[in-house]
C-alpha cells in the first residue's frame, strides 16, 4: 500500500488511475443493521434504506445472534463451566430463516439482503442453512463455514443457489483460488492488508473476472482508513467488484487520516489527490493509541451448552 502511494504521488496521479482508470464514479456499499427483536431490526433496516444504502447487513441481535439459548435453558451438564449463553445450531437453523421470512414480508423483495453467519455453524447445518434462505433471494450469505471446512462449499453449490462470501480469514492463495476457479463462492471477502496489499488484491480481482466471482473487501469496525482507501482504489478500478463494507471513524481518527474517504448516503466517494489521496498525521496518530486502541478489544468467545468454543 506504502508503495502504490509513493508511485501515484511521484507520478500526481490517484492509485485508480494507476490501476487503470475508473470503472465507476463511486463505490456502492453495505450497512450493518442489528436489532435486538424483529421490530428494531425492520427499523435499524429501514433506517438505511431511507439513507439510500444499496445493500444491507441484517443480523438478529448481537453477534451470532440467533442461536443462543439462555443457560438455564439449555441443557448443560451438570458441572458446567459458568457462561449467560449457550450458542445452538438447531435453534440458528430456526431463527434465522424466520428472521428472513419477516423480514420480506415487510420489507418485500426490493431491498437487498445479507446475513454473516460468523462460521458458527457446523458444516452440514451450514448447507441446511443455505437451502432454507434460498427463496429470500439473499444478495449474500456470509462465512457460512469455516477455513478449515471450505470443501463443503461444493455440495452447498450442488444443493441451492443462495449466493456465497468468504474470506475475511484467508491469508494463503490456494484458500481462495480454489473457491474462485470452481465458482463455489460468489463474493471473495479477503481484506486488502491481510491479502498482502494492492497488488496480490489486483490479482484477486483479476482472477475473479474470468470466473464470474464479485470483490468485496472486508472492512469491519477493526479496520483502518489505509486499508479503506487501498480497497477503495481497487474498488473503482475493477470491473470485478461487487460491494464493499462500510467502515465509520470518529473525529479524531479522521483529523489524524486528512483525506479519508468521504461515507455518504451507502456510497464511498475517493477524492483526486495523488496516491491513495490520504496522509497520516503521526502525532495524531500516536495519540490515538492512548486512548481505547489501546486496551484489548473484545473476542467474541461463544460456546455451547457443553462448553465447546464455537468458531471463529
Amino acid at each position: 500500500m506504502a508503495l502504490w502511494d509513493i508511485k501515484g504521488k511521484e507520478a500526481g496521479m490517484p492509485v485508480y488511475q494507476l490501476l487503470g482508470g475508473a470503472c465507476r464514479s463511486a463505490v456502492p456499499c453495505y450497512a450493518h443493521a442489528g436489532g435486538s427483536d424483529l421490530e428494531a431490526l425492520v427499523d435499524d433496516i429501514q433506517r438505511y434504506i431511507d439513507e439510500g444504502w444499496p445493500v444491507i447487513r441484517c443480523q438478529l441481535g448481537g453477534y451470532g445472534g440467533g442461536g443462543f439459548i439462555e443457560s438455564e435453558k439449555a441443557q448443560r451438564p451438570k458441572n458446567a463451566w459458568p457462561q449467560n449463553y449457550a450458542f445452538d445450531d438447531e435453534a440458528y437453523l430456526e431463527s434465522i430463516p424466520k428472521m428472513f421470512e419477516f423480514l420480506r414480508k415487510r420489507l418485500g423483495f426490493g431491498p437487498k439482503l445479507t446475513h454473516d453467519v460468523h462460521e458458527h455453524l457446523r458444516p452440514q447445518n451450514a448447507v441446511q442453512l443455505s437451502k432454507l434462505l434460498e427463496p429470500y433471494r439473499l444478495y449474500f450469505l456470509e462465512d457460512v463455514l469455516a477455513p478449515e471446512q471450505i470443501e463443503w462449499y461444493r455440495m452447498i453449490r450442488e444443493q441451492c443457489t443462495t449466493p456465497q462470501a468468504m474470506g475475511e480469514l484467508f491469508v494463503n492463495p490456494m484458500e481462495y483460488m480454489p473457491l474462485i476457479r470452481d465458482r463455489l463462492i460468489d463474493y471473495i471477502r479477503v481484506r486488502v492488508s491481510k491479502a498482502g496489499g494492492i497488488t496480490p488484491c489486483r490479482k484477486i480481482a483479476a482472477l475473479c473476472e474470468w470466473f464470474g466471482v464479485q470483490t468485496a473487501w472486508q472492512e469491519g469496525g477493526d479496520n483502518d482508513p489505509v486499508n479503506q482507501a487501498a480497497a477503495m482504489h481497487l474498488d473503482i478500478s475493477s470491473t470485478s467488484f461487487g460491494i464493499q463494507e462500510e467502515n465509520g471513524f470518529s473525529p479524531a481518527e479522521r483529523d489524524a487520516f486528512p483525506g479519508i474517504a468521504v461515507l455518504e448516503g451507502g456510497y464511498l466517494y475517493p477524492n483526486d489527490q495523488p496516491g491513495l489521496g490520504i496522509n497520516i498525521d503521526e502525532e495524531k496518530a500516536a495519540a490515538l493509541m492512548d486512548g481505547p486502541a489501546k486496551r484489548p478489544g473484545f473476542a467474541a468467545e461463544d460456546r455451547r451448552a457443553d462448553g465447546s468454543v464455537v468458531r471463529p
